[in-house]
């Protein structure tokens, strides 16, 4: 591994050139930078990246004709851009990002990560992230470091050799934090539902936002939870330093948090560092259902953006314009519904901030399907839980509009009256 400058780094980018850029807190900024201001020089490099925390300059618009962004999720610094037109996005399920690259699917010809610093033996850490980015360092044909003291050094998949690694530069960069959020009455009340489906020993997946602080602010008085999940914030280090989560009970990796990326404050950063009891691994791992549902009583909590009344889930746009993307939502839902007294959970607030029903009669056109009304088992709002498994189309109808906001079920109860009114005579309540 040779020591260079950033600008230097970057001169071996070519135009035509696909280039990876390290997930979400990892994205290596400086060499970021430099490479976007090659932007005269250089024609049609694609950037393949999920989610990434900090600048995206190759996707402004002037960055047209240089650069073109190809998303396997959308993140807020490229969501104008794949909405206009200027940048484009891969629907594909997080388990199988690695393969794309693996398989020459999407080859990569350089790699930008951001690392922690060599040990004694020569091995970096890519740190708060893992996903596919692991795949990306191994089928790359040259990796690009930024080797960073702030980064922390994580276990499991995480490591990789100086020998690997092809250029570096130094910085000492604080990585991007993600402070966590104020909780209002909607996401405790959320919280105290799902909290009311997890049974002891149970094992977690949930994301970061105000809905997971509010489902793991309620577990104070579990016992013996594990986590395998795709990410993990500072919610769960309270509930891991009480030994409300221990993983005693997990078959796979029992006593370890599993992981494949981490986004938080300096806290969750702190925790993860050195820290034998976190295992990062990869994403095709991770995400694997096969490997989920191994563990007992998985109960997966994800978010949407609209459930319709059949229980179709959308989660990764609204309506034609595309917010986030496929992510690992379908894994883990269905991950959790093989598991052994598993229980997947779709949890969300009943209304919008502007006061629209997040339960619809029907999906917004062009909204895309996350998850299909054959995958849902349970739908929380702050009003109350609908269990929709084993249950027909018009009985899921009346379950969601219990759980729906007040203001909004009397046009919800028309909807489906003049959607089911044929099969009212048929079809028992």
């Amino acid at each position: 591994m040779k020591r260079t400058t950033a600008e230097a780094a970057v001169s071996v980018i070519e135009s035509g050139n696909r280039v990876f850029i390290h997930s979400v807190a990892a994205a290596p900024g400086r060499l970021i930078e430099a490479m976007t201001a090659r932007a005269a020089e250089l024609r049609d490099v694609e950037i393949v990246h999920l989610h990434t925390e900090g600048p995206a300059p190759y996707a402004a618009p002037e960055m047209i004709g240089s650069f073109r962004v190809n998303a396997l999720f959308v993140g807020a610094n490229v969501r104008e851009a794949i909405n206009s037109g200027d940048a484009s996005y891969v629907p594909v399920f997080l388990s199988e990002t690695p393969q794309l690259f693996r398989r020459k699917i999407l080859p990569l010809d350089v790699a930008l990560i951001q690392t922690s610093m060599p040990d004694l033996h020569g091995f970096c850490s890519l740190g708060v992230s893992v996903d596919c980015s692991r795949a990306a360092v191994q089928t790359a044909r040259r990796v690009i470091a930024q080797v960073n003291p702030n980064m922390p050094r994580t276990h499991g998949d995480s490591m990789i050799h100086v020998n690997e690694i092809d250029d570096f530069i130094e910085v000492d960069d604080p990585l991007p934090e993600v402070p966590r959020p104020v909780l209002g009455e909607t996401e405790h009340r959320i919280g105290r539902y799902c909290a009311e489906l997890i049974e002891d020993g149970a094992t977690l997946q949930m994301g970061i936002g105000a809905i997971p602080d509010g489902v793991l602010g309620a577990l104070t008085n579990h016992k013996d939870l594990g986590i395998h999940t795709e990410m993990f914030s500072d919610g769960a280090i309270d509930l891991i330093e009480a030994g409300v989560i221990n993983g005693k009970k997990k078959r796979t990796h029992p006593g370890k948090v599993v992981a494949t990326f981490v986004m938080g404050t300096r806290r969750v950063y702190d925790f993860i560092d050195d820290n034998p009891q976190v295992a990062m691994l990869d994403v095709g791992y991770t995400n694997d259902t096969a490997v989920i549902r191994r563990n007992p009583r998985v109960t997966a909590i994800n978010s949407a953006i609209e459930v319709d009344l059949t229980g179709q889930v959308c989660a990764d746009s609204i309506g034609t314009r595309q917010y986030s993307g496929v992510g690992g939502q379908m894994d883990f839902i269905r991950g959790a519904a093989l598991s052994d007294r598993g229980k997947p959970i779709i949890a969300l607030p009943s209304t919008t901030r502007k006061g629209e029903s997040r339960i619809v009669p029907y999906l917004k056109q062009g909204a895309g399907v996350v998850s299909t009304r054959a995958h849902i088992h349970y739908v929380v709002t702050e009003h109350g839980v609908a269990d929709l498994y084993g249950k027909n189309l018009r009985q899921r109808a009346r379950a969601l509009i219990e759980i729906a906001h007040p203001d909004h079920r009397p046009f919800l109860e028309e909807m489906a009256a003049e959607r089911f009114e044929k099969w009212s005579e048929a079809v028992p309540a």
